[in-house]
């Protein structure tokens, strides 16, 4: 999995995503005490609309990045995006009202919602072999699940001889060490957008969330992001609730428990690229779906226990298999855009799956918070169970088994190879290159291409 790195231009990216990531993990902890300082026992109805601020911006914020990415060096964006972040960053430590924290917040996600989705967009380009990108991909979950379990651990050890202030200044030196490295990247360039594209600000920003909804095997990742927001939303929300009320455990266990979580993940992302050498991406992600039930209910089951010694092993391996189940979802996510968009879509729509994965965290992040307070933690588990249960037959029954799909009337069976006609596109569009002319368009065979150009046919 490694051998990627051998490619200069991605391990520039993906050496800026790790430190960019570290960042942002010790900005995190930083920003908890902060508004600690500023609110007191308070501090956690901040910390909670910060977080929405949050998910509000990159739900918010990634569509209209997509619409005018096209228009703007891609290098530039990502740099800028860095550089924003640096000196939001470096204003945090200053704030000494709870607004300006949100101000300040929304700002460092907008940034962040500009990076991220061109970041994604970008790797294709730079690592066209699909099994390379399928590498880059368990690189980059890795990289997520190590950053949950490194920043904390080095932010604890650097508060021990510094104040948690000077966090904040080791987020500002990540971004700009993330730019850095951006800057010395070689970016290949994106591919020039069709003529055939048009539209104003609305229909280019709504234009990923658009093709998310025309494609079905866009439309069943739509419901797999709900299901792995559930499960994440309940290991999150409600981690430090199992281990210090439901076990009675010290709050040294709530890292352990985190950790447990991370390491399933990471275990499935190594394991990835070899299994997806041959087994479907469909096959993988709706089984991942489809273990998230079956953990739920082990959940619940521990859940209802008001005893027992082996409730705390029996946690720990189900916030594990959450892991693990929900990086068989999100790990081949970006083979599965890959394929569903033409190359000069896929900033739109990256930035489309980035926007609606997170509306799914909006959603359960305060379902599985103000439930799990308000009627306990078997409601809780009942109610993100049941909308995993719903989204992942969802996902099923949206995601063909085959590669049939019904387009505006003709049926393509692109998955065979089979020979289907182009009407609508000029002479000089790159992908009828090779075509035969034929009476009524062009006609040529390729692989399954579910994307914005076959769903007008």
């Amino acid at each position: 999995m490694l051998a990627v790195l051998r490619n200069r231009t991605y391990r520039h990216l993906f050496a800026a995503q790790v430190i960019a990531l570290v960042g942002t993990g010790l900005a995190t902890v930083a920003l908890g005490l902060l508004a600690y300082d500023i609110a007191g026992a308070d501090a956690g109805e901040v910390l909670g609309t910060a977080l929405a601020i949050k998910m509000l911006a990159y739900v918010a914020i990634a569509p209209a990045v997509g619409a005018v990415a096209d228009r703007l060096p891609r290098r530039a964006l990502m740099v800028t995006a860095d550089l924003t972040r640096a000196s939001v960053a470096l204003m945090l430590p200053f704030v000494d009202q709870v607004w300006q924290v949100y101000v300040l917040v929304f700002l460092l996600q907008s940034a962040s919602a500009a990076f991220t989705p061109t970041f994604q967009a970008v790797i294709p380009d730079v690592l066209p072999e699909e099994r390379d990108y399928t590498r880059a991909l368990s690189m980059s979950r890795l990289a997520y699940d190590l950053e949950s379990l490194f920043s904390p651990a080095l932010a604890a050890a650097l508060l021990s001889v510094i104040t948690y202030n000077w966090l904040f200044t080791g987020t500002v030196l990540g971004f700009l060490a993330s730019a850095t490295l951006v800057v010395s990247a070689l970016l290949p360039a994106p591919v020039a957008e069709p003529v055939m594209h048009t539209g104003g600000a609305y229909a280019k920003a709504t234009a990923g969330t658009r093709l998310f909804f025309a494609v079905p095997q866009l439309r069943s990742l739509l419901a797999l992001n709900l299901a792995v927001a559930a499960a994440s939303a309940m290991v999150t929300v409600n981690s430090v609730v199992y281990v210090r009320d439901f076990l009675g455990l010290s709050a040294g266990a709530v890292p352990l428990a985190l950790g447990a979580y991370g390491a399933g993940s990471m275990i499935v992302a190594v394991s990835l690229p070899r299994v997806l050498e041959k087994v479907p991406d469909r096959a993988v992600m709706l089984r991942g779906a489809l273990l998230l039930v079956l953990v739920f209910a082990g959940l619940g089951a521990i859940t209802a226990a008001q005893s027992g010694s082996w409730r705390r092993p029996a946690l720990l391996a189900v916030w594990s298999a959450f892991g693990a189940a929900c990086s068989m979802v999100l790990t081949p996510t970006g083979r599965l855009i890959r394929r569903s968009a033409p190359p000069e879509q896929r900033t739109a729509a990256f930035a489309a799956q980035f926007s609606l994965s997170h509306s799914c965290w909006l959603l359960t992040y305060p379902l599985a918070g103000w439930l799990g307070a308000a009627a306990g933690l078997q409601w809780a588990v009942a109610a993100l169970g049941a909308v995993t249960v719903a989204s992942s037959l969802l996902a099923v029954r949206l995601w063909p088994a085959r590669g049939t799909e019904h387009l505006r009337g003709r049926t393509m069976v692109s998955g065979a190879g089979r020979e289907h006609v182009h009407s609508d596109l000029e002479p000089q569009h790159p992908h009828v290159v090779g075509a035969l002319r034929v009476p009524d368009g062009w006609r040529h065979s390729h692989g399954r291409m579910a994307d914005s150009l076959h769903a007008q046919h």
